[in-house]
């Protein structure tokens, strides 16, 4: 997925090329990974497409297009959801303050600006209703 992350990524995919099932594959991603599979994928595009934003003169909808967004109507509105800035802003913010940032390694500022996804939209919506069950935690045996 992290080399590809522009291609479409289903579950049926996800589980067909690690030869396990669908519900095995989500189960054992989310236990690894601490996200489920589809929201892994969203930081990785949104990864991508702010360093497009932030270190190229590409049009914003080629962005949107080389990432895996198929209208930039979409990825806008998911990217503002995400970062809490549309595209655009983000790019001007970004090459306002670049000259900061050019002494600073790259893998440190990917890791700086990875966007949070810790909870889905409809984990929060659940929790604003009142169902704050917390998911169970697994307890390492020593």
């Amino acid at each position: 997925m992290d080399a590809a992350s522009h291609e479409a990524w289903p579950m049926q995919r996800l589980a067909r090329v690690s030869h396990v099932s669908e519900a095995h594959f989500a189960r054992s991603f989310k236990e690894a990974f601490g996200i489920p599979p589809h929201r892994y994928l969203l930081t990785r595009r949104i990864e991508r497409a702010k360093a497009l934003l932030r270190d190229t003169e590409t049009p914003i909808l080629e962005i949107a297009l080389q990432t895996g967004w198929n209208s930039l109507g979409t990825f806008g509105r998911t990217f503002r959801d995400i970062t809490g800035e549309s595209p655009g802003a983000l790019r001007a913010r970004e090459q306002a303050a670049r000259h900061a940032l050019e002494c600073v390694p790259h893998c440190y500022v990917s890791a700086a600006y990875r966007p949070g996804l810790t909870t889905a939209v409809s984990e929060k919506r659940r929790q604003e209703g009142g169902d704050t069950k917390a998911p169970s935690t697994r307890q390492e045996v020593p």
